[in-house]
């Protein structure tokens, strides 16, 4: 998910490109079947929209579709990757949103609640779980621990927030992607690891790293046994 319009927050320039690069990264070496929002098709081929727009309502019912699919074929492993603004209430308790494009704060629309994300992966039958936060205050998922899906057994998980709940995540100033979704594509890129894979624990090693004296720290969560996110295919795994 890479949202870039918004009605009544303001336009960010890198959450399209982010997550197109994600996606394109974990179809060609991820093997994972990939659903973009907003999607467009140009000449035939899938990509993240500009000029699109996603509500509330869309992502929240891709997000049931994914962690929470209808029928017996269940996937192995489900990933959330969403770039756009993050948003924190202050009602009594603190709360963490998702904006989406209708969001309007002044109209009590904030988005998508992470406290209502942590309760669906509480509830999924998906074994691996993967969901990397590239937003202001996406830390705040990770302080929900009343609500945390990795008190079960049997199930793997990475939680990835590009910022702690009270820091700003940044877009890089000379490129076209964010700095956290620099590193992570970086960190996913199977040709540069030992054996020709990349696992949780490797990835946030290496974004751990490449973040190193930024200004914005990213947080980590990894439970369970290894969830393998991509690998060299091909020739080359045979030769490595």
């Amino acid at each position: 998910v890479g949202i870039y319009q918004y009605q009544a927050l303001p336009g960010l320039n890198a959450p399209a490109a982010d997550a197109e690069a994600v996606a394109a990264r974990l179809q060609t070496q991820g093997e994972f079947r990939v659903h973009r929002l907003p999607e467009v098709i140009n000449s035939g081929r899938a990509s993240v929209g500009k000029r699109r727009a996603v509500t509330t309502a869309m992502l929240e019912e891709s997000l049931v579709q994914l962690f929470k699919p209808k029928g017996k074929n269940i996937a192995t492993t489900a990933l959330f990757y969403f770039s756009g603004h993050g948003l924190q209430r202050e009602a009594g308790i603190q709360e963490g949103y998702l904006a989406t494009s209708d969001t309007d704060p002044s109209k009590g629309n904030f988005g998508v609640s992470l406290f209502w994300l942590r309760r669906l992966l509480q509830q999924s039958p998906v074994r691996q779980l993967v969901i990397i936060l590239d937003c202001c205050h996406s830390g705040e998922l990770l302080s929900f621990s009343d609500a945390d899906p990795g008190a079960r057994s049997g199930i793997d998980r990475l939680f990835m927030a590009a910022s702690r709940e009270y820091e700003s995540a940044y877009e890089a100033l000379d490129g076209r992607h964010s700095v956290f979704t620099e590193a992570l594509l970086s960190g996913l890129e199977p040709y540069k690891q030992d054996g020709g894979k990349v696992s949780n624990y490797g990835l946030t090693e290496h974004v751990s790293q490449h973040l190193r004296g930024e200004i914005q720290q990213p947080l980590f969560e990894s439970s369970g046994s290894e969830i393998v996110l991509t690998r060299v295919s091909g020739l080359k795994a045979a030769f490595s």
